[in-house]
């Protein structure tokens, strides 16, 4: 748990909560929820309407925004900041675990861990830094790729689809019995 969210928990649900529009109280009350003093004006932000409560300006970010809030509304309470804690694990696990079996197999088998690496980052800290360590040098590379010659650029290509074959034949070969060289030979000498 990260010291800074646990220091201001309770901020976060009321500024989730002031972010999606809700009535939030501006004053301290009681057990009973009648006012603590005498109905002065505590805290910042718009004045109390007459029901002691001041809505929030609604700001539409887009998804993002809406997800964000949500999260925050989540871990503003204990027991929500563990269970999403728990289910972000899980979730991500199942998807860099399928990922990583699909590797070998044609298709887009490093996309999916770096998806499942993605779904870690919105709660663990290292997961956030080894994405933006992956991005870093997946942009790096594309650049460097894009400023080379076009003979380059083909080369790069050409090994690229043969190391894509030779992992999709070494896949055929040893996980379903398929040998499509051994096939394409025998094909050819009786034809």
């Amino acid at each position: 748990m990260d010291a800074s969210r646990a220091t201001e928990s309770p901020k976060v649900g009321v500024l989730a909560a002031e972010r999606r529009g809700y009535g939030v109280p501006m004053e301290r009350h009681e057990r009973d929820g009648r006012p603590a003093s005498g109905g002065a004006h505590q805290g910042r932000g718009p004045r109390p309407a007459a029901s002691g409560v001041a809505l929030a300006e609604r700001r539409l970010t887009g998804w993002r925004g809406r997800v964000r809030t949500t999260l925050d509304l989540i871990r503003a309470n204990p027991t929500g900041r563990i269970a999403l804690k728990i289910f972000i694990a899980i979730a991500g696990a199942l998807v860099v675990t399928v990922g990583i079996a699909l590797i070998p197999l044609p298709g887009p088998g490093w996309l999916i861990v770096i998806g499942g690496l993605a779904i870690w980052a919105v709660e663990f800290h290292w997961a956030r830094r080894l994405l933006a360590f992956t991005r870093r040098h997946v942009h790096a590379w594309t650049r460097w790729v894009t400023t080379q010659s076009l003979p380059v650029r083909f080369v790069l290509g050409a090994v690229g689809l043969v190391f894509v074959a030779v992992v999709v034949w070494l896949s055929l070969k040893y996980s379903l019995g398929i040998d499509l060289v051994a096939r394409l030979l025998h094909y050819l000498a009786t034809n």
